[in-house]
This record gives C-alpha cells, sequence and structure tokens, in this order.
C-alpha cells in the first residue's frame, strides 16, 4: 500500500503531463471537428451517417440472436451506470488509501463528463435514428454518444490510474486491452442496435478522450509543482 500512495519525482511527473495534455488538446481539436458539421446538418456527413447505420440495421433486423447479446453489453455489462459505479469504487478506493486529492480529481472529473455530456445534447439537439422495425430503443438526444463517452472517461481514468500505481507491464497491458475492448465495444454496440448515427459514437469517442486526457494530464502538471506525497 505504500508504494501506491507514494508520490512519484516531480520530473517524472512533469514528463508525464505533457503527453496527456497533447493528446487531450488533439482529441478536443478532433471532436470540434466533428461537432461543427454535426450541428450544421452537413449533408455529406448526414448521407455518410444514413449509410452506415442502414446497413448495420439491415444485419440487425435478420440477426436477432446477435442483437440479444449486444443489449446485454450495452445495457448491462458497458452501461453508463456500470462505468460510473467503477469509477465510484475507484474513488472511495483512493479516497480510503490517503490519495484524497487523486479521489476527488477522478470523481469529479465523471461528473463534468456527464454534465458536459448533456449539455451537448441539448445544444445539438439531434434525432435519433428512427427505424419502422426497430431492435432497441433509447431516450435523449443523439450528440455524442453518452455510453461511447462514459466508457472512454471510465477506461481512460483507470488506464491512467494503474499505469501511474507502479502496477507490473502484465497488470498494465491486461487493463489497457480490457479497456479499449470496452470502449470500441460499446460504440459498436451501439451503432449495431440502430439507436446511433456513426458521428455520434466517434464524437463520443473523441470528447470522452479529451477529457480523461486533459484531467490526467493536469493532475501530473499539478502534482509537479506541488507534491502531496500522496499518489
Amino acid at each position: 500500500m505504500s508504494s501506491l500512495l507514494r508520490s512519484p519525482a516531480p520530473s517524472v511527473r512533469t514528463r508525464a503531463a505533457a503527453p496527456l495534455l497533447r493528446a487531450g488538446a488533439v482529441c478536443a481539436f478532433l471532436a470540434l471537428a466533428v461537432l461543427v458539421p454535426v450541428a450544421a446538418r452537413w449533408s455529406p456527413l448526414m448521407r455518410l451517417d444514413r449509410d452506415i447505420a442502414q446497413a448495420l440495421h439491415r444485419r440487425a433486423v435478420v440477426e436477432p440472436g446477435f442483437v440479444r447479446v449486444n443489449r446485454v453489453l450495452t445495457d448491462w455489462v458497458w452501461d453508463p451506470w456500470t462505468m460510473r459505479a467503477l469509477i465510484a469504487v475507484v474513488a472511495v478506493v483512493l479516497w480510503w488509501r490517503g490519495a484524497r486529492l487523486l479521489a476527488v480529481w477522478v470523481a469529479v472529473t465523471a461528473v463534468v463528463a456527464n454534465a458536459l455530456q448533456q449539455a451537448l445534447k441539448a445544444a445539438v439537439g439531434r434525432p435519433r435514428p428512427h427505424w419502422p422495425d426497430p431492435v432497441d430503443s433509447a431516450h435523449y438526444a443523439a450528440f455524442p454518444s453518452g455510453h461511447a463517452m462514459t466508457a472512454t472517461v471510465s477506461c481512460g481514468l483507470l488506464v491512467w490510474l494503474v499505469h501511474r500505481s507502479g502496477a507490473g507491464r502484465g497488470v498494465r497491458w491486461t487493463v489497457l486491452g480490457l479497456a479499449v475492448l470496452s470502449v470500441l465495444g460499446v460504440g459498436l454496440t451501439r451503432l449495431y442496435l440502430g439507436v446511433h448515427w456513426p458521428s455520434d459514437v466517434l464524437g463520443g469517442w473523441l470528447l470522452g478522450a479529451a477529457l480523461a486526457a486533459l484531467a490526467a494530464g493536469a493532475y501530473e502538471r499539478r502534482e509537479s509543482r506541488h507534491p502531496t506525497g500522496s499518489g
């Protein structure tokens, strides 16, 4: 436990902050590049979204067994509330181990992600796909995908925390593999079930990655300047 609570050297934290902040800035720029044409209802993007969504829906209609699998994954395994519960548990563990600033930082990042997601949904007001023979249903506006964004923020934070804890290579690669599987998987399930357009999922991925990377980078930079003694 003492190794988990011991803060890495400030020089190490400084080196960790820069690439995280750069990655977050790049993802934020790309997210904006998706948001603007979606909000403007840019015809080429709308057509591409519609063509991909229609192709996937045609497959889903004739594959009820695979639809059930996707619904279990999206409604339980990768549901936003599952991801938020996971982050809540992590925050509690960090608090219990003495890393209280880090616990609050992680929890606030998750709250900000949810608030940003809801604000964008209300501002953009994009309708979801509408099918005469739907295989699933969803509420609220379409952009960005809440499932994709929440999974990306949650998994991004977990990968960062495991990496900075000094866990072994095997643990780090396992967590990274599960995180990538979850982020990609939840986005694809939303598309397959016909409740999102492709750009909704892409926007959710990019926004989630931007927020997770910026939050992690900001914490690393803050700790390099004001070491707390607890990681």
